[in-house]
């Protein structure tokens, strides 16, 4: 049961639970590099970097925080909501899919979902291959959006909001503020070919 957000974030930061040091970890690595970034690039020295490295940072505590309720073995909930958008989707063939592909398959589709929410949650973090990882952040959204979108319990709106949050992430590209990928991106200003220039692109 939530109480206050403070109390709320500590018992999250303290919690004795593997993957409260692992978070740790994230944080720290991603703190390194925004201090690496801020005393290598004059650029990054600026306020809308601290800011938007700052919103960054909170979304993928929120996708990695998402995650834990999905940990293998126990897909329990996750077969709830799935069910949930069978039942609430806005377009038929999304609950026909859902019901003759991902049923059927749930075990494997369940740690794809979960191993992409960790992905996600740690590429925003550090800031690495955030244009690329918030794109397939906004798809997965965007099928959770239409799939509870009939729902009484939901408000739409959040999901929507969502979206454009991590659509505003890759075309931004918010890793160039104090993440991985502004290393990457100081280091790539020349035109680059191949995987190389894939790379760059997911920056």
């Amino acid at each position: 049961m939530r109480t206050n957000p403070f109390t709320d974030g500590l018992f999250f930061l303290t919690e004795n639970y593997w993957a409260t040091p692992t978070f740790w970890v994230i944080l720290i690595v991603s703190l390194a590099i925004a201090a690496i970034a801020f005393a290598k690039l004059n650029e990054q020295r600026k306020i809308d970097h601290l800011v938007r490295y700052f919103v960054r940072g909170v979304v993928g505590l929120m996708w990695w925080q998402q995650s834990l309720w999905k940990v293998p073995p126990d897909f329990d909930s996750l077969r709830h909501w799935v069910e949930e958008m069978i039942k609430n989707a806005a377009f038929p063939i999304q609950a026909r899919l859902l019901e003759s592909i991902v049923l059927p398959n749930f075990t494997a589709f369940g740690y794809l979902i979960y191993s992409l929410e960790v992905v996600i949650g740690i590429s925003l973090i550090i800031g690495l291959f955030v244009r690329a990882i918030a794109t397939i952040g906004a798809l997965m959204i965007l099928n959770i959006y239409l799939g509870l979108y009939r729902s009484e319990s939901e408000w739409p709106w959040t999901y929507a909001f969502l979206v454009l949050l991590m659509l505003l992430f890759a075309v931004e590209r918010y890793g160039r503020s104090l993440g991985a990928d502004a290393l990457i991106a100081a280091r790539a200003r020349e035109p680059k070919k191949g995987l190389a220039r894939l790379l760059t692109w997911a920056t």
